[in-house]
């Protein structure tokens, strides 16, 4: 890389309100660099990579699927050249310690990211990529509309040049439109012709600029005379006639430019959100969606327990699956807690018939897969079919009887470690409360419950610690709580059992 060029930028990071601010701390052409990517973990990074080929990488480490520690290895090990800079919180100086280890240029800790110190690191990282220089673009005042769009959704101040962009859609109506790709994002390049083509047909002046694209969505603002306005709905229709596997949601018309922000996050995302529970409606309007947002029905934990506990699993297993239909019929539910409602379904569930003395080895093995393929689900059908997977396995579960109610003493010795796995228990000390020799209770446990005693005692207190982590409660107390007086050696024993760190889980619980 010789000569003076832009230099190209990628951002990685889980939450698009960070990336969103990142884009906007400075006019970064003008300080000689180009964004050219952006996504939320570091599997979507590397699938574009190859695609937009960035000269330097800036990642966060906290992140779903493949965090920015493992990315940083990849990258640094199959792209060397790619300058890579951290994003990391406080307490987790372990992986930006092993980062550095895998040739990061720096790390930036979040609460002190601003646009002083991210260009300064920006500049550190271009100085040590071989003979290239940075072209520094001279002051322009201007924006680009994609930009001022871009502000606009995000809630940051559009003020400059505003008039100027507005000349650009001179009609009285505008819409925004998005487009579900998720059934054929291969199909991208096809709904562009369609819609530019439809939008031209028969309609004066109407503009459909498209705005941009995201995973498998994309979106336009359309600007029609008051007129055509007529036209608009039979258009979008039509679109959906001539690409059957795309879904199109259509918003209110409104008169104000600057409103696009508002209309947004008020209309198209809860759209979005609607196609996610009736995949089936090709369009998508928003007097479809039920006004007034239903509270979801409460799930009725209490009764559940004692219906296991009374072995009347047939009734317990049909309750789950009727409350999970329900809840699927909630279409103004937002998507993350609908995901979350039906996870603690299958996590309470696990637990309470390992309480009451089942083998659920099996239903815990799948159970953090499943609880993945949920999170990763693209429509709730896809949800409520994992659930019932999961009710299939439960009830092979209790059918094969394979109850430790049968033997009286490995029932005794689970409940004793319920009761006191907050404790600094030991296999030892439950040795001599149950007057056995330890060397010969470590020998019984294991074949007794296809696990070793301090495996389980973990997987007691990872499933406490998951409870604690809903709470605002400082993770450093709650692994004292769960009975670990050593702090990094919970974290330790939590990732391993969950794949996620302490952080990172309750990161995803408040999504």
């Amino acid at each position: 890389m010789k000569g003076s060029e832009l230099c190209r930028v990628m951002i990685v990071d889980d939450e698009t309100l960070i990336r969103q601010g990142i884009k906007h701390y400075f006019n970064w052409e003008e300080e000689g660099f180009l964004i050219v990517g952006e996504a939320s973990n570091g599997q979507e990074a590397l699938e574009l990579l190859e695609e937009v080929q960035p000269h330097i990488l800036i990642t966060d480490i906290v992140m779903p699927i493949m965090d920015g520690e493992e990315l940083t290895k990849i990258v640094k090990a199959n792209y060397p050249h790619i300058e890579v800079i951290v994003l990391s919180s406080f307490g987790e100086f372990e992986y930006v310690r092993s980062s550095f280890q895998s040739g990061v240029v720096d790390y930036i800790l979040k609460p002190k990211l601003d646009s002083e110190n991210l260009l300064a690191v920006l500049k550190t990282a271009v100085q040590r990529i071989p003979d290239f220089q940075i072209t520094n673009k001279t002051k322009d005042t201007s924006i680009s509309i994609e930009q001022i769009i871009d502000k606009l959704i995000t809630g940051f101040d559009v003020s400059e040049n505003i008039e100027e962009v507005q000349k650009v859609f001179p009609n009285e109506i505008f819409y925004l439109l998005g487009v579900d790709l998720s059934q054929n994002p291969a199909a991208l390049e096809e709904v562009k012709e369609l819609v530019q083509w439809l939008f031209s047909e028969n309609t004066d002046d109407a503009i459909s600029y498209f705005m941009k694209v995201e995973k498998e969505a994309c979106f336009y603002l359309l600007n029609v005379k008051d007129k055509d306005s007529v036209h608009v709905v039979p258009k979008i229709k039509e679109c959906s006639q001539r690409q059957p596997k795309i879904g199109f949601m259509l918003t209110e018309p409104f008169s104000n430019f600057i409103e696009i922000g508002e209309m947004y996050k008020r209309q198209l995302l809860p759209l979005f959100q609607y196609r996610f529970y009736v995949p089936e409606k090709q369009v998508v309007l928003q007097s479809d969606i039920v006004k007034d947002k239903e509270e979801p029905p409460h799930f009725q934990l209490e009764w559940l327990t004692e219906e296991l506990k009374r072995e009347r699993f047939e009734s317990a297993f049909r309750y789950i699956r009727e409350h999970g239909k329900t809840l699927s019929t909630q279409v103004t539910m937002d998507v993350d807690e609908y995901k979350t409602l039906i996870n603690n379904i299958i996590f309470n569930v696990t637990i309470l018939l390992r309480n009451i003395g089942f083998d659920v080895n099996e239903l815990e093995n799948s159970k953090y897969s499943q609880m993945k393929q949920i999170e990763e689900a693209k429509y709730a059908k896809e949800v409520l079919d994992f659930l019932d997977q999961f009710i299939n396995e439960a009830e092979n579960c209790v059918s094969n009887k394979q109850s430790s109610v049968e033997n009286e003493n490995m029932k005794k010795l689970l409940a004793y470690i319920s009761e006191h796995y907050m404790e600094p228990l030991t296999l030892t000390e439950v040795a001599k409360h149950f007057h056995f020799n330890p060397s010969y209770l470590s020998t019984y446990f294991t074949s007794h419950n296809k696990e070793g005693f301090s495996e389980y005692l973990n997987k007691i207190r990872i499933d406490a610690a998951i409870k604690l982590l809903r709470t605002s409660a400082p993770i450093s107390d709650i692994s004292a709580q769960v009975g670990y007086s050593d702090h990094s050696y919970f974290c330790k024993v939590f990732k391993k059992g969950t794949g996620y760190s302490p952080s990172q889980y309750r990161r995803k619980l408040v999504k």
